[in-house]
Parts: C-alpha cells; structure tokens; sequence
C-alpha cells in the first residue's frame, strides 16, 4: 500500500470532524448510510489509508447534511484530484511522492501565500532562473541527472497562475533574494523584469522586505501556506530544507504560520513601493 498523501490526510480529517460535528460514532455513521459504507471503510477513509471516491465522499456529505456549496467543491475537488492522472505522473522516477503531492495541491488550492527569504518563488522563476537554483542546490549526482526534467516541471507548474481559475499567489520576498549573482550573464535581470511582469496580473501580488527590517518571523525560514478560501480547515503549510520536505497539517500549527504571514505582509513595502525596488534591482543587475 502506498503512503497516504497529505490531500488523503486532509480529506479524511475533515470527513472525521464532519461526522463529530453530527456526534456520530463510526458504527452510527455506517449504520445511518444502510451498511453501504462499512464501518471499517470509513475508519480507512478517515485516517486516509484508502483513496476517497467522489461518490462515497458526496454520499457522506449528504448524509451529514452538509449543505455549503463551497465545503462540498473543495472535498470533491481533493477527491477526484486524487482519482485524476496529473500531467506530473508522467515524470514520475524524477520527482519524489512529496514533490508530486506539492504539485497536486497547488493545482487544487485557491490561494497560496508564500515567504522566500533567499529566492524567487517557484511559481515565478524563469527557465535560466531555475536551472541554476536547481543545479546549486542539488546534493547528489542523481538529481544532477535530473536537472533538464526538473526545470521543465518548475515551469510546468505555472500554468495555475494563467488557468481559467488562476491561483491566487501572495509572495513576500526578501530583498536580499533580489541581488543573487547568477552565473549566467542576464539571467537576474531577466527574472527581475519576469517578477514585475507577472506583478500586473490580478491574482500575483508581490511584495519585498528590506534588507534593513528589523528583527521579523521571517528569519527562521521559509515556507507556504495553500489555501481553500473559506475553509481553511483544509489549508496546508509547506516547508523544505536542504535534506527534507514536509508538510504542516495540525491546524493550530497551521494558523501560526498564518500569522506569520500576516506579520510578513504587514513589514513588507506595499505592492506599489516593491514594484518599484524590484525595477531599481533590475536596472542594476
């Protein structure tokens, strides 16, 4: 059995605190449902150790009551995520099960918030950009083997900023992240002019912190918040470091890096005095 993957985890805890919430035993749920969801298939939904069927989950939702038109898309979106085949299958014996659930969850979340304190942003880097992020952080010769797929997936990836429904991105950077000297002639200038391009756009605010702030949460490291507007029961904190990965689903732990965020966001110039930094920034790369 493959490990469950943190939207399993999310859509299996919320199923749990809806049946709580109706003060429903596991044995009462399934006996409410006709015996057509077992009360051991529903302890294996609940602690995620079985992928969720869109029509199990809705039968449930029904079965609770649960009338929100936006709880119910975004669970059935978790689900049937899930049962979909993603475009990033196709390059699986490259990307790890953790970087393929990040993947997936960016492509279901609603808005993602995200604090670099020595990068770009993924989600915003150009192709030259990302090949050199990726070739001076990686630590092995297996992923030196990889660069060429790696790179193509990091841009992949931001096709959720342009979609029908584009992502809603929120990204505070330390200005420091500004001045990297790339190796390649033109690259920083280029990836300044790509930040400022995708500024203009409606769901992208970008937002600088200066090298002279004080003090700020922001110095412990960096991280990502995806969000389900309205539901932030399902939001997820993402966290990577040079030898791990993981991922922050506890929600009192969650709402802490919330207000980091906030913390972040409020220290940070405004949206208008960043654009500008990042054209000063540019201009002297």
């Amino acid at each position: 059995m493959s490990a469950p993957t943190v939207r399993r985890r999310r859509l299996g805890a919320k199923l749990r605190a809806l049946r709580d919430g109706r003060g429903l035993t596991l044995e009462e749920a399934s006996a409410q449902s006709g015996g057509r969801i077992t009360v051991a298939k529903l302890s294996r939904l609940e602690t995620a150790q079985s992928a969720a069927k869109a029509v199990d989950v809705e039968a449930l939702l029904d079965q609770y009551e649960i009338a929100d038109a936006e709880l119910r898309a975004a669970m059935l979106a978790l689900t049937r995520e899930g049962a979909r085949r993603g475009w990033w299958q196709s390059y699986r014996g490259v990307l790890s099960p953790l970087y393929e659930d990040l993947i997936s969850l960016e492509a279901e979340a609603e808005a993602l918030y995200t604090w670099q304190h020595s990068l770009i942003p993924g989600l915003l880097q150009t192709a030259e950009y990302a090949r050199e992020i990726i070739e001076a952080t990686a630590m092995s010769e297996a992923v030196d083997a990889k660069i060429d797929a790696l790179v193509e997936v990091r841009l992949a990836r931001q096709a959720i900023l342009t979609r029908e429904n584009p992502l809603v991105l929120s990204a505070i950077i330390a200005e420091s992240a500004l001045s990297t000297q790339c190796a390649g002639e033109g690259v920083m200038r280029d990836q300044l002019a790509r930040l400022l391009l995708l500024s203009k756009r409606p769901n992208i605010n970008i937002q600088v912190l200066p090298s002279n702030s004080p003090p700020h949460v922001g110095q412990l490291g960096a991280f990502s918040v995806l969000g389900f507007e309205g539901h932030r029961d399902l939001d997820v904190v993402h966290t990577e470091s040079l030898t791990a990965t993981s991922y922050v689903e506890d929600q009192e732990q969650v709402s802490v890096y919330r207000d980091a965020i906030s913390r972040l966001r409020s220290a940070a110039l405004p949206v208008e005095v960043s654009a500008e930094r990042i054209a000063e920034k540019r201009d002297q790369a």
